[in-house]
Order: C-alpha cells, then sequence, then structure tokens
C-alpha cells in the first residue's frame, strides 16, 4: 500500500532553542528562502532523552508510556509512528541510538542481534543502531554524523523506505562535556550545520519531507531534565508542502507522531490526543 507521501525526522539530540539561530545557518536560509518553516517547540516533562523519545514517537506524556528516565527503559505498548506506518504497508527506517530499538522493537537491546537487521515485518523494517557503549565525559563514544547521515541515504536508496527517523547524540554529549558557551560547542554546532546541508537537499530531491529538530534543550552548564524553558525548549524545521500555524506559536511536543503519520496519510490511533499542528 502506497502512502499519500514520504517523511524523515531528524533529531539533532540536546540543541536547546537559544542555539539554532545563530549557528543553524543553513537552516536558517532555507527559512529566509521560503523552503522551509520554523517553530519553537516545548519538550515533555522529565526533559530527559529516554522520556523525549518515548514521546516523540507515542505522542503521549512520559507519565503514561512509563519510560520516566535512562535508567528505566521497556518496549513501550502504545502505538507509535513505526507501528502505525508498518500496519498502513509503509516500510519504516532507523539510524539512531539503541534506545529507539529498545522502545519500538525489543528489550533489552543485544548488541549482536540488534545492531543492524532488515525484518519485512516491522515495525522497525530497517534498523541501524549504534549503542554509546562506555560513554564517559573524557569520550563521548559517538559516531560521524556524516556516517549516519549517510546510512539514513543508504536506506532511502536501497530500501525505499518510507518513514526514516535519524538521532545523533553528538551535540547533546559536546554539551555535558564541555556547556555551551564555548569554542568547542560552537564549532560542533557550525559542524553539525554543514554536515546536515549535505545531504538535506538530497533527500527533498527524493520527493522526502523533512523535519529537523531536537529532543530537549540544555542550560549552559549541560544540564536537562527539569521543567525549564532552558531545559525544555528547541526549534523544529519543516521542509514540505504542509500549512502550519503562525512562526509565534509554540508547539507541544506531543503534537510530533500525529503530525507525522497526518503527513503520511496513516490513520491517528486514539492514544494520541494532541492535534497536528501541519494540515
Amino acid at each position: 500500500m502506497a502512502l499519500s507521501s514520504k517523511l524523515l525526522l531528524i533529531i539533532l539530540d540536546g540543541l536547546p532553542w537559544r542555539n539554532w539561530k545563530p549557528f543553524m545557518g543553513n537552516l536558517e536560509g532555507w527559512v529566509r528562502s521560503g523552503d522551509a518553516q520554523k517553530w519553537r517547540m516545548r519538550s515533555v516533562v522529565p526533559s530527559i532523552s529516554g522520556p523525549c523519545y518515548a514521546s516523540i514517537h507515542t505522542g503521549v506524556p512520559p507519565q503514561v508510556h512509563g519510560v520516566l528516565s535512562n535508567s528505566i527503559r521497556h518496549r513501550v505498548t502504545q502505538p507509535d509512528i513505526f507501528s502505525e506506518v508498518s500496519k498502513a504497508g509503509g516500510k519504516t527506517g532507523a539510524v539512531t541510538h539503541s534506545y529507539w530499538s529498545e522502545f519500538f522493537r525489543s528489550y533489552p537491546f543485544d548488541l549482536l542481534e540488534d545492531l543492524e537487521y532488515d525484518e519485512p515485518s516491522g515495525p522497525i523494517n530497517y534498523g541501524r543502531f549504534h549503542s554509546m557503549t562506555g560513554y564517559n565525559l573524557r569520550n563521548q563514544m559517538t559516531p560521524s554524523d556524516m556516517d549516519l547521515f549517510a546510512t539514513l541515504t543508504m536506506l532511502t536508496k536501497r530500501f525505499g523506505i518510507d518513514y526514516g527517523i535519524l538521532h545523533t547524540c553528538t551535540l547533546d554529549s559536546m554539551g555535558h562535556r564541555y556547556g555551551h558557551d564555548c569554542h568547542e560547542m560552537d564549532e560542533a554546532l557550525a559542524m553539525m550545520d554543514v554536515m546536515l546541508a549535505a545531504f538535506l537537499p538530497k533527500w527533498r530531491d527524493a520527493g522526502f519531507e523533512v523535519i529537523v529538530t531536537a529532543d530537549h534543550g540544555q542550560t549552559n552548564r549541560g544540564h536537562h531534565g527539569g521543567h525549564d524553558d532552558e531545559m525544555q525548549d528547541f526549534a523544529l524545521y519543516y521542509f514540505g508542502s504542509g500549512k502550519g500555524p503562525s512562526p509565534d506559536t509554540l508547539l507541544d511536543q506531543l503534537q510530533l507522531a500525529p503530525t507525522v503519520l497526518t503527513r503520511l496519510g496513516v490513520a491517528v490511533p486514539d492514544t494520541m490526543k494532541a492535534k497536528p499542528f501541519l494540515r
């Protein structure tokens, strides 16, 4: 069954609202040229990676899906983007941290069996994961973002996926290591923008709508988790033909899952209560 459109969701982990405009020059340029729309989005609480990942894909808060910290992980039971796209006959792909495989396919993550898999029955048809095993403040254990972007592009070409997600922890790890007001973070942000710019036009030329956003923000000292604008707020850039609200609208992270499904032409499950922000 053919879906009504194709979409890629790009998650840049831990990139706060204040850092998008001054450092994401390519993304901002596309907004100025009219090729993209941009809004501010607010995460769920706790504004921690695991809870945010689960909410991004299920459209329900942590208090419902039960992922309340990075150390509390399990296969979530609510419908999510992967499950609904797969049910509708679409092909899904993921190039992400291993938590996404645990939340939406099987828990716990098996390094030998789950780093890479192709499963026609879904819900994740084509998975390519990294675990960051051994991560600490001296060694980030993150893959090159160029490699991740290339891998997602490979999935679109080799398997004809309808929905794909890419998630990178580079900027979140840099924030935890150095904070945000430093030369190291300036360089990391600029490099992310350059690497993303190398692939985004290719995805658009291949017929994909694209959303580039984050999971949560961070303070200048590299912290997040609480109910605070610095920790919760980030930007969302949308490349596609859908129409959204006025640019000054504050979006809710719980709107992301039903919005993605709506753009793909997939029925939104009753568990996703938030309204899509694109039509």
